[in-house]
């Protein structure tokens, strides 16, 4: 395959010594290393791939590099990544990021990007970059990303990971056996009907693996050495750790499985571990007249903070999902009374539920979570 970038000016003195081992690899060498010098390389995400995609690609010398990130560094999310630390807790991921890269590059230009990438701003976002790695976790980012680089006939290196599974793949129509991530999933699921990393949790050192092996098919485009993962799905399965590969092509609209939901892994665990119906659970109105009746009632929250910042039912226990999961987020529910649990939309109430249950907690999960709630509330 041709190389995406045109081989920029002599490597310095300095510039060979940095990097010499890939000097010494006869598919490299000087020109590709020229190569990657003059790279532009945007990565949508500083967060679980977009941390060690951007830690190789700085090493390996990308000279310029564009971040997508407009969230702030939270403890939750050093489990996996790797570019922050406990000093960057609270900071923007694009500070953070950013000043991490340049200890390891101090000559890399770095292209920060605040606001969040929509469908209406991707393409003025993306223009001007030689690819793009998708590192994001929702799915209207993802689709925003694919269709602008679709238009923009940019290479889009796609990577997803859930539990201990993942995809990763390249994604670029105007190439021979190009494919688009709508040839994989057609459209997103249905809100709710796909758990996220908050929800179903994610192996931390699984994103290393993708988001390493997302740095290595970009390093390969912009070299043009070696078989990018065009018309091509990596599967991995982390816990059995083995890679199967699954053919793409254009057009097609059901490739991995019928039962594959839109950028899960393609053996994603339930987010319950059981069927929705063996959870006991209540509505609105009825958790509004146990309440009005003085029954014994804990609520409690186990969404994200910056959802409960949002908005939150009055009197609830913030336990976010992955806290009561450990043996010390349980000890703080009462084991008296009843026990109602709820979130955004269902699956991580019904998590907190079922181990609630398990552990002998008379507990219920809210049917509709908050917005349910807040859209059943009479007006005062």
């Amino acid at each position: 395959m041709e190389p995406l970038v045109d081989p920029g000016p002599p490597l310095t003195a300095e510039q060979a010594e940095t990097y010499a081992r890939h000097l010494l690899l006869p598919e490299l060498g000087e020109i590709a290393q020229r190569r990657l010098l003059a790279a532009r390389v945007c990565v949508v995400g500083a967060g679980g791939l977009g941390s060690p995609a951007l830690l190789y690609l700085a090493a390996a010398g990308v000279g310029t590099i564009g971040i997508v990130d407009d969230d702030d560094v939270e403890t939750s999310n050093l489990q996996r990544q790797v570019i922050h630390g406990v000093a960057d807790v609270g900071r923007s991921k694009l500070a953070s990021a950013t000043e991490r890269l340049r200890d390891i590059a101090p000559n890399l230009v770095v292209e920060p990007h605040s606001d969040r990438l929509t469908a209406a701003n991707a393409t003025d976002i993306l223009r001007g970059y030689h690819l793009v790695l998708d590192g994001t976790d929702t799915f209207e980012t993802r689709y925003a990303v694919a269709d602008a680089c679709a238009k923009l006939d940019l290479p889009l290196v796609w990577g997803s990971v859930l539990g201990f599974d993942a995809q990763v793949s390249v994604f670029w129509p105007h190439a021979p056996g190009g494919t688009t991530l709508r040839d994989l999933f057609p459209s997103p699921p249905a809100p709710g009907t796909v758990p996220s990393c908050a929800e179903a949790g994610v192996l931390g050192s699984l994103t290393g693996q993708v988001g390493s092996v997302m740095a290595t098919e970009a390093i390969k485009l912009i070299t043009g050495v070696g078989e990018p993962l065009l018309g091509r799905v990596l599967v991995l399965d982390g816990l059995a750790q083995r890679w199967t590969e699954v053919p793409l092509r254009p057009a097609a609209r059901t490739v991995i499985s019928a039962s594959t939901p839109a950028t899960a892994p393609a053996s994603a665990p339930a987010a319950t571990g059981a069927g929705s119906d063996a959870i006991p659970t209540i509505d609105a109105d009825e958790l509004r007249e146990l309440l009005a009746d003085g029954a014994d009632v804990t609520l409690v929250d186990v969404r994200e903070p910056a959802e409960v910042a949002a908005g939150a039912i009055l009197g609830a226990r913030h336990i976010p999902l992955a806290q009561l999961l450990t043996e010390h987020g349980r000890a703080r529910v009462p084991r008296t009374g009843t026990v109602v649990t709820y979130c955004q939309v269902g699956p991580r109430s019904e998590r907190a539920a079922a181990v609630l249950i398990a552990d002998g907690v008379d507990a219920l999960s809210l049917r509709g979570g908050y917005p349910g709630w807040v859209a059943t509330a009479v007006p005062a």
